[in-house]
């Protein structure tokens, strides 16, 4: 299982992102999908998943803001960034597997993961 994340790069506070995770190999529809990130300095932080049912998981520090969602026939996860502020400044990866409800927000809980795409929120 491969994953390509893109669509990182340079946005004023305010501003709007898509993230987008293309999946293949594996049956992408059994697969549940998470973005983290991690900061400089920091330690690598959930911020939103979705499962193969397509129900959804947010970190409270992005409810309302951002938006995640997946496109079967694409094979596809995308997260909509909107509202952007400097703190989430961080390189986004995505990551897929087949975590049970509970560990949705566990990283340990995936075991297939995407690059990283660099988010920047200039003030």
């Amino acid at each position: 299982v491969q994953l390509q994340a893109s669509g990182g790069g340079l946005v004023q506070a305010g501003g709007s992102l898509r993230l987008s995770c293309a999946i293949s190999g594996g049956t992408f529809s059994r697969y549940s999908a998470a973005w983290f990130r991690q900061a400089p300095g920091k330690e690598r932080e959930f911020v939103s998943a979705i499962k193969w049912t397509s129900s959804t998981s947010y970190a409270d520090f992005v409810k309302g803001r951002f938006t995640i969602s997946r496109d079967n026939a694409k094979t596809t996860v995308y997260l909509h960034m909107n509202n952007l502020k400097p703190e989430d400044t961080a390189v986004y990866y995505c990551a897929a597997g087949t975590p049970i409800t509970s560990t949705l927000a566990a990283a340990t809980s995936y075991a297939y993961w995407g690059q990283g795409t660099q988010v920047t929120v200039s003030s």
